[in-house]
Formats: structure tokens, C-alpha cells, sequence
């Protein structure tokens, strides 16, 4: 029994989703590009209306607004939330699934270890979530440059996205630690989303303060889209820091898993 084959076939419907709607999201996002650049002079007047505060919170900074890369930082921000569900999702349910279709027990009476039951479904969520990075990061290329008002740097939209698949991996770890703990999980979806949200409003929050300390609070904040486009890279506390926190969900799941007790149906 391959497991690795059998977890990545039943991620395949809900990755073709997940793929094509983050797709369709940078594609419908970046087509308003043109349009907002020709009034570009307008629509600063209306930016300028907002309190700071609340430009800070929505991710708006004025000056880029007008060129393709600051434009997409700002889209980014709400389409690394809908990218974070995803991972939260998988993850979540890598174990709870388990459970909660009654074949837990199944499973590991079989002749392989829990250190390969729970890595293969570790590694099968992993390239789900790079197949939809590749797609996603194909399409925002190619619509960037059929919208583009101006040249731009290739390179920041290019480290924009892969941001998306490290926060992506953070919270698919996330999700894996929550379901080894509480592998009774019925409502996925629901946990998924108040984990995702509420860290997302905490960003915002975080977003409106000028200390960096508190940026540690929210995995979205991990990668400033101003620092990225100012530096052309990530910082390089913020990367060690989701590097750190990747790894310790899964050993911890990994050591959790492994002493877990699971019930026969």
C-alpha cells in the first residue's frame, strides 16, 4: 500500500480547487491593474481619505499603489488569507480524517510504521500545496506582464509568491500539530477558518503598530511586502522564525502521533 500515492490522489479534487480559485483570484485582481493606474492621480485623493491606521491595516501603501508590484502586494494580502485556509485545511485534516471516517485503526494495523503513515501524508500535503504554488505563481507571471503600465522587477513579484507557499507551510503545519492533539476533529472547516482568522486579525491589528516586535504574533506579517520590495529579499529573522516554527509542528506531531493512543472502531 502506497500511502503517499493514495493521500495525494484524495487531495487532488480539493487541490484542483484550491489551484484554480487562487488562479482566478490573482488573474480577476491584477485586470483591475489598468484601469486603476490610467486614474491612478484619483484614486490616491480617495486612498488619501482613509486614516493612516486603516491603510496600514489593509496592506495600502500610496506610493506603490500606481505600479504593478505595489499593486500586487496589496491584493496579496487578502490572497495569502485564502491560500492560509487551504493549508490550514490539509493540514487539519491529515490525521483527524483518520478518525473521523473510522479507519485509524485500519491503517495501522498494517505492516508500516506511524513514522511512515504520518510522513506520507506530511509529504503528499507538501506537494499539494507546491502544485498549487507552481500554478499560481505561473499564472500571476504571465498576467503581471499582459497588464503591466511599466517595466518592473520580475524578482518581487516572484519572492511575493513564494512567500505565500512558506506562510502556506506554516499554517499546514499548524493544522498537522491540531489534528495529532485533538484527532477527534468533526467541523475541519470551522476550526480551520478561526485559526486562519483570527490570526489574520491579528495582523491587521499588529499592522497598525510600528513595533516589530509584535509582528511575531502573526504569521501574516512574517513577510512585509514593503520590506520585500525595498531589500529584494525576505528578513531574515521572519524566515528563520516560519522555518522554526514548520519544523517544530511536525517533530512535535511526529512525537505525539507516535504515543498516541487510537481507538479501535
Amino acid at each position: 500500500m502506497n500511502i503517499f500515492l493514495h493521500e495525494l490522489k484524495a487531495y487532488r479534487k480539493s487541490t484542483f480547487i484550491w489551484t484554480v480559485s487562487l488562479m482566478a483570484i490573482v488573474v480577476f485582481f491584477l485586470s483591475l491593474f489598468p484601469a486603476i493606474a490610467k486614474d491612478y492621480a484619483e484614486f490616491t485623493k480617495v486612498l488619501e481619505g482613509y486614516p493612516e491606521g486603516v491603510r496600514k491595516a489593509l496592506g495600502i501603501e500610496i506610493e506603490s499603489f500606481g505600479n504593478i508590484v505595489g499593486f500586487y502586494s496589496y491584493v496579496f494580502v487578502y490572497i495569502s488569507l485564502c491560500g492560509a485556509i487551504q493549508a490550514m485545511i490539509l493540514g487539519t485534516s491529515i490525521v483527524s480524517k483518520e478518525v473521523r471516517e473510522k479507519t485509524a485503526d485500519f491503517l495501522l494495523t498494517k505492516p508500516v510504521t506511524r513514522t511512515k503513515v504520518i510522513t506520507s501524508k506530511i509529504f503528499a500535503g507538501a506537494v499539494s500545496l507546491a502544485i498549487t504554488n507552481i500554478f499560481y505563481l505561473v499564472a500571476t507571471i504571465l498576467m503581471a506582464q499582459h497588464v503591466k503600465t511599466a517595466d518592473y522587477s520580475n524578482k518581487l513579484i516572484i519572492l511575493l509568491s513564494i512567500s505565500l507557499f512558506i506562510v502556506q507551510l506554516i499554517f499546514f503545519g499548524i493544522g498537522i500539530l491540531v489534528s495529532v492533539v485533538f484527532s477527534k476533529i468533526k467541523a475541519v472547516l470551522s476550526i480551520s477558518l478561526a485559526v486562519v482568522f483570527a490570526f489574520f486579525v491579528v495582523g491587521m491589528v499588529v499592522a497598525t503598530d510600528e513595533s516589530n516586535a509584535k509582528r511575531y504574533l502573526s504569521p501574516f506579517k512574517y513577510f512585509e511586502p514593503k520590506y520585500i520590495i525595498a531589500h529584494s529579499k525576505f528578513e531574515t529573522s521572519f524566515l528563520i522564525l516560519s522555518i522554526g516554527i514548520i519544523f517544530v509542528s511536525i517533530i512535535a506531531s511526529f512525537v505525539i502521533y507516535k504515543k498516541k493512543d487510537v481507538h479501535a472502531v
